[in-house]
């Protein structure tokens, strides 16, 4: 009771506090409606390089990602921008990604291109890092390939990390703090939304890795209901993707938010993003390339377009499944998704949602003493209910109206090609759907 009574309060506050967005619709395309000018982007929208903690040069991470067919990249690295003057020592370099790191560059950009100072083999031996600007004309190319500058915000509350990124920034937003992590997630997102209005453009806000350090619960991602993204999905091994006996995993927490959002905190609905989370890019083990991405359905390859389309959730993520449609026809109440199947590989597509006369039995859990822990709680199992299972590459659900929500989510029977966590398969995401608020 205590604890439905602090949601409500930390909604208020939010509201008092005059965090509103310019709220856009929820996902509701009619499958007739479909407009055939949109495309699909796929993008990555969570990549470090040597401007903070990654192993490799700026214009090197993006020319992978050019390589490899996606269309945006998005570097965050922490409480930093690319720009403005930045030497690192070589031994760095060379301590993160191997003795080759340098080879690599210089192979790529040549001599012209790579600036260098000190003696080689000294510890006075530097690189000097490029900046977004000087860099982003080798890599971009119109209607193909965009750089959209961001930050990681890497912000700690109560001992714990609190990682937030901004897409589309303009300039670099300081880590605002707060008291408990609840609060700094309100914070920074109050900061962001301050610096969007003053530049009159959009900026993406999503909550990375909610189970890194365990730092937030699905309680804390659903009271902060203006926050429209978290990461469903992060590459990185060490993000504790799939929970432990005392934590949910991170797609439980997906179901508990929207849960709670929806039928309790009169919030926005939760999206899903799936991220690299890169640091790693010469096969030293750690958060690599590939493993995670968003597919954005936009009219064009800009910031705005795609922010637009994302906060709309006309997009899916992924850690490998293509698919070849998702949509809800609103007049028929038929939600459907369709995979673009690989030959010898079998698919498992699911209906998952919470009806508005679910079991509201909510338990704390405890430690072996008896005492309340600080994680997300016990829901039950009418949380985040299979709906529907379909053995197969298409599916619909045909909604029976007393849903909250309903979301897919689609598993495959790949091993995927560079798993974060043992056992891991390619999945695809697409959006929930709100039915009833």
């Amino acid at each position: 009771m205590n604890r439905n009574r602090n949601l409500k309060s930390s909604f208020s506050l939010i509201r008092m506090l005059g965090l509103a967005l310019a709220l856009v619709p929820f996902l509701d395309l009619n499958a007739e409606e479909l407009n055939d000018d949109l495309q699909w982007f796929k993008g990555n929208l969570h990549t470090h390089t040597l401007w903070s903690d990654g192993n490799d040069f700026p214009e090197m991470a993006a020319k992978w990602y050019v390589d490899h067919g996606y269309n945006f990249l998005a570097l965050t690295d922490h409480n930093i921008l690319s720009e403005g003057e930045k030497w690192v020592k070589y031994s760095l370099v060379e301590s993160r990604g191997g003795k080759d790191v340098l080879k690599k560059y210089l192979e790529a950009y040549g001599d012209d291109w790579v600036v260098t100072r000190g003696e080689p083999g000294t510890d006075s031996h530097e690189i000097r890092l490029k900046t977004l600007e000087q860099f982003r004309p080798t890599v971009e190319k119109t209607g193909q390939f965009l750089m959209i500058q961001a930050e990681e915000i890497s912000d700690r509350s109560q001992g714990k990390p609190i990682h937030m990124n901004a897409t589309n920034l303009v300039t670099v937003i300081s880590p605002v703090g707060g008291e408990t992590p609840r609060q700094a997630m309100e914070n920074n997102l109050r900061a962001v939304q301050q610096q969007a209005r003053r530049i009159g453009k959009p900026i993406m806000l999503h909550l990375n890795h909610p189970n890194f350090g365990y730092a937030v619960t699905a309680e804390d991602i659903a009271a902060v209901v203006q926050e429209r993204f978290f990461e469903v999905y992060n590459g990185h091994p060490g993000v504790n993707q799939l929970g432990d006996d005392t934590h949910v995993s991170i797609e439980r927490m997906w179901d508990i938010a929207n849960t709670l959002r929806l039928s309790q905190l009169n919030g926005e609905v939760l999206y899903g993003v799936a991220t690299d989370d890169t640091h790693n890019y010469h096969g030293r083990g750690g958060s690599r390339m590939g493993r995670g991405w968003v597919m954005v359905r936009a009219s064009d390859l800009s910031p705005e377009s795609l922010i637009n389309a994302m906060n709309r959730g006309d997009f899916y993520s992924s850690s490998g499944v293509t698919l070849e449609s998702t949509s809800f026809n609103k007049k028929k109440g038929v939600l459907s998704v369709k995979v673009k199947p690989e030959e010898s590989v079998n698919y498992r597509i699911e209906f998952i949602g919470t009806r508005v006369k679910y079991d509201r039995t909510v338990k704390p859990r405890k430690d072996k003493d008896g005492n309340d822990l600080a994680v997300t709680r016990q829901y039950s199992a009418d949380v985040g209910a299979t709906l529907k299972t379909v053995e197969g590459p298409s599916a619909s659900y045909k909604v029976a109206g007393d849903e909250i929500y309903v979301r897919a989510v689609v598993h495959s029977d790949k091993p995927h090609v560079d798993a974060s966590f043992a056992g891991q398969v390619q999945q695809a995401w697409p959006q929930p759907v709100v039915i009833t608020k």
